[in-house]
């Protein structure tokens, strides 16, 4: 009997009475992966910005761009939506790594519109080609009336493993990107389900059993998340991207969401189960 089927027919029953379209990769960075629609094309909404972080952490390891560097927020970059610059307002002034750290932890969409800027959108797209994601792509700077980017669960995925393995613009880049991720804030999808008590132990003084480092995305016609998950077997991959729903609110008991959750929380008690693995070999 094939195990990983098995697997992806117990996701499978899991959606069947999901109103909306969902794609799934994992990878418990064992030689193992689950795949749901891997490889079909998703508007990449704020997932996009783990990419034009990576891209940042290439041009920089190149001597082509400054962590330390100060950029300005300019009155073209103002977008509305996630994020606190709007609260500082155009003048403010912030180093380039801190510019990109608020890009990932609120999803700053500023902060996103000053390094496409800082770095130029050309240049962004040819180190997303270079660090091998072929089916991600920039389309444009952060607004609204414009698609941002596409991209497939594969492709995400892939930079999440690279990441964890410290193979994502090197080693250091890598340790650096994964902190950053880890103090994201929007997680919902991935840790909803989870035991609440391992993720967050400062009560007892005790380590955290699980954390996530992850980038989520949501728009209209999207509700996009991924991460590294650690355990105490060590790190899983996990990226859901949803389409095709009918509400496009966002709240935390979208079904999105709900279903996200639901199957998160399927693949790390598969993995626990298993020691580390998504099936025993």
């Amino acid at each position: 009997m094939d195990k990983n089927m098995t697997l992806e027919k117990r996701i499978d029953a899991e959606l069947y009475s999901y109103q909306g379209r969902m794609s799934v990769f994992v990878d418990d960075l064992q030689g193992h992966t689950v795949e749901r629609g891997a490889d079909e094309e998703f508007e990449t909404a704020s997932v996009i910005k783990a990419f034009l972080l990576a891209a940042l952490y290439l041009q920089a390891e190149r001597g082509k761009a400054d962590l330390s560097a100060e950029i300005e927020y300019e009155a073209s970059q103002f977008v509305d939506g996630s994020g606190m610059l709007r609260a500082l307002g155009v003048g403010a002034r912030l180093k380039v790594k801190d510019t990109a750290t608020m890009m990932i932890i609120c999803s700053d969409n500023i902060a996103t519109n000053m390094l496409i800027d800082y770095l130029g959108l050309d240049t962004i797209n040819a180190c997303i080609r270079e660090l091998g994601f072929a089916h991600t792509v920039l389309h444009n700077a952060l607004h609204f009336d414009r698609q941002l980017g596409t991209t497939t669960p594969r492709d995400y995925a892939s930079l999440l493993a690279q990441m964890a393995r410290g193979t994502l613009v090197s080693k250091a880049a890598s340790v650096e990107m994964l902190a950053i991720l880890r103090q994201q804030h929007y997680n919902t999808m991935l840790t909803k389900d989870f035991p609440q008590y391992y993720l967050d132990c400062e009560e007892t003084g005790a380590p955290e059993l699980l954390w996530v480092a992850s980038k989520s995305g949501s728009m209209n016609a999207c509700r996009n998340d991924g991460g590294i998950v650690h355990t105490p077997y060590g790190e899983y991959v996990i990226v859901l991207m949803n389409k095709d729903f009918h509400d496009i609110i966002e709240y935390n008991d979208h079904p999105a969401i709900v279903y996200g959750a639901r199957v998160s929380r399927m693949i790390l008690d598969q993995v626990l189960a298993c020691e580390g693995k998504l099936w025993l070999d």
